[in-house]
């Protein structure tokens, strides 16, 4: 029971015609499916942002998605409105297998944002998921889904730090690549011992 499939995100929103679309995204679908039997325990996360959230740039007057603001925490992308609590973007892509152990909810805090399965942007607010991990003797991670530069990036470096073997499949993520931020989430997650493969 030592080894978990944590599947990130992998929502309407960032499919193709959501309203952060990763290109590419649903065709992570059927694979991830594939190979959620093969693993002792499945654990999905699902961004839940309430209406108005601080990190949509609806939110914030003049600005416009994807520029950077400073917020409490840190610098902050600002997003187009996306994944609201309840919406039908929000939900699981249709032919995503949801019949794992535990789903995560994170980003429901309005006033700051969470990328990570672990933590908030702040980096020290949990979602529970170490616990979850530790209380169920789970040491080794496999990482898949969405985004590989946000998402999967922090989640994967969040949990090599607290001393998980992490790998990530980079054939099962997709990712925004926004200025080069994929290049730099790689060098991030090798840096903090992730293994890409």
């Amino acid at each position: 029971m030592s080894h978990a499939l944590l599947v990130i995100d992998v929502q309407n929103d960032f499919c193709p015609g959501g309203a952060l679309a990763v290109a590419g995204g649903d065709e992570i679908v059927a694979p991830i499916n594939a190979i959620m039997d093969t693993f002792d325990t499945v654990i999905l996360t699902q961004d839940w942002h309430p209406a108005g959230h601080s990190s949509f740039a609806s939110s914030h007057t003049g600005k416009a998605p994807f520029e950077m603001i400073d917020m409490p925490y840190g610098p902050q992308v600002l997003w187009p409105d996306h994944c609201v609590q309840s919406s039908a973007g929000a939900n699981f892509h249709p032919d995503l297998r949801t019949d794992g152990d535990l789903i995560i909810r994170k980003g429901f805090r309005s006033a700051i944002d969470s990328y990570s399965a672990f933590f908030e942007n702040d980096h020290s607010t949990p979602t529970g998921l170490k616990g979850y991990l530790e209380t169920r003797g789970i040491t080794q991670l496999t990482m898949v889904g969405l985004a590989t530069d946000f998402c999967v990036h922090y989640s994967a470096v969040d949990a090599a730090q607290l001393g998980f073997d992490v790998t990530v499949l980079s054939n099962l993520c997709r990712a925004i690549d926004m200025d080069g931020s994929l290049a730099v989430a790689e060098q991030a997650m090798r840096a903090a011992g992730v293994t890409l493969a």
